[in-house]
């Protein structure tokens, strides 16, 4: 089941270097559990996604080393961990395609996004991505400014 784009306005964090990094095969929207000083966290979008990345732990998925930062107005004592694995709520049949994927070698779950959907739920947009090699990275930069001369040439026209 392929992920809608998130909608403009409603991003709490963004991995703007993952599509840099890695070519992603497929997406994936997953719900994520919070505590509620996360999600008012993320509501404040000051929360990082640029070293996380998914793992399989007894069967489920976790999002690590995703950053959400204490949320200010809360008591310390309700305070969350600030970098705590979290877990990834997926139905059974995409959460065993996306564990078997896992084990092919090269190839790893990145978030790509977090966003609140129309319902006000927290989701992940989840990428299987495939590492990308340097003249990998290389060519991607041509065609984009290749892309970008056309489109000026075009316009000037």
């Amino acid at each position: 089941m392929a992920a809608s784009e998130p909608q403009p306005g409603k991003i709490a964090a963004q991995n703007r270097r993952a599509r840099h990094d890695y070519l992603i095969e497929q997406t994936v929207e997953a719900g994520i559990v919070l505590a509620g000083t996360e999600v008012k966290s993320l509501r404040t979008g000051q929360a990082s996604i640029a070293e996380a990345f998914a793992r399989e732990d007894g069967g489920e998925l976790f999002l690590v080393n995703a950053h959400i930062p204490e949320y200010q107005q809360a008591h310390k004592l309700l305070q969350h961990e600030v970098k705590r694995p979290r877990k990834l709520l997926l139905h059974r049949k995409e959460m065993a395609r996306l564990m078997a994927s896992i084990k092919r070698e090269g190839v790893t779950i990145v978030p790509l996004s977090i966003y609140f959907n129309p319902r006000g739920m927290a989701k992940v947009q989840l990428g299987l991505a495939k590492g990308k090699r340097l003249a990998d990275k290389r060519q991607a930069d041509k065609e984009r400014d290749w892309k970008r001369d056309k489109a000026r040439l075009m316009r000037n026209k």
